[in-house]
């Protein structure tokens, strides 16, 4: 249970930072050009209640998954792994749904984003589940 709150304080603080100075910082005037944010005012407790989430099951599950080898090796592959179902979800779901142009453009963006989210968070995982 230790290990788990670890890493979901952990995740909690990478993806919100990541996503933070990505969207908001960084290409938040590309994200509205493409028309993918949809709201004036986001609604954070739900992307928090999100990440919570999220960790939460990468946590738990990723002790199954472990099978001896170089942890934070092992934490990244698990967490790409993860984070492909979370990726197509955010990703070509988001583009089904809003309408977003260029989409390519979109994805590739997005994809650029969960892939680095999901290699720190990886890594973190992987640190905290060593041996």
């Amino acid at each position: 249970m230790k290990k788990i709150s670890l890493f979901v304080a952990a995740y909690f603080v990478i993806t919100m930072a990541w996503a933070y100075a990505w969207h908001v910082i960084f290409f938040a005037e590309q994200y509205a050009s493409w028309g993918a944010i949809t709201r004036e005012e986001p609604l954070i407790m739900l992307g928090i209640i999100t990440v919570i989430i999220q960790g939460i099951v990468i946590g738990y599950l990723y002790p199954f998954f472990y099978q001896g080898g170089q942890p934070i090796k092992q934490g990244i592959t698990f967490s790409l792994i993860i984070g492909l179902m979370i990726w197509t979800v955010m990703g070509f779901c988001t583009a089904a749904k809003f309408a977003i142009d260029p989409i390519a453009t979109f994805l590739i963006y997005h994809t650029v984003f969960q892939l680095i989210q999901f290699v720190l968070t990886g890594a973190a995982l992987g640190w905290i589940y060593k041996p």
